[in-house]
């Protein structure tokens, strides 16, 4: 079974930068797409940016031009670089894959937290 594992959280002042990590646990599938979620206390979990295999990049509109998605060459591992953070930016980000057979996966959650 492939598990995800997610680091990097934590707690940031507003204007500060975080970034996430998340990684496979086994090279076991081809992931076409890896995205990043987040869940804020009381809140439905939303998506927060997406790639693709090929390349294709997706945002929510309250991250663009604040967070960044990556992949790894082995396209392995995603990673969200976030910065200029905002208190509304405190939840539970959560990183999921979708492998070419349409498997999904979800790593177990990174707490973030952005206050003063």
């Amino acid at each position: 079974q492939v598990q995800f594992v997610e680091s990097g959280g934590g707690l940031v002042q507003p204007g500060g930068s975080l970034r996430l990590s998340c990684a496979a646990s086994r090279n076991s599938y081809i992931w076409s797409v890896m995205s990043w979620y987040r869940q804020a206390p009381g809140k439905q979990r939303e998506l927060v940016a997406t790639i693709t295999s090929r390349g294709y990049l997706e945002y929510a509109d309250s991250v663009k031009d604040r967070f960044t998605i990556s992949r790894d060459n082995a396209q392995t591992a995603v990673y969200l670089q976030m910065n200029h953070l905002k208190p509304e930016d405190t939840a539970v980000y959560y990183c999921h894959a979708q492998n070419t057979l349409g498997g999904l996966y979800w790593g177990q959650g990174t707490q973030v937290i952005v206050s003063s």
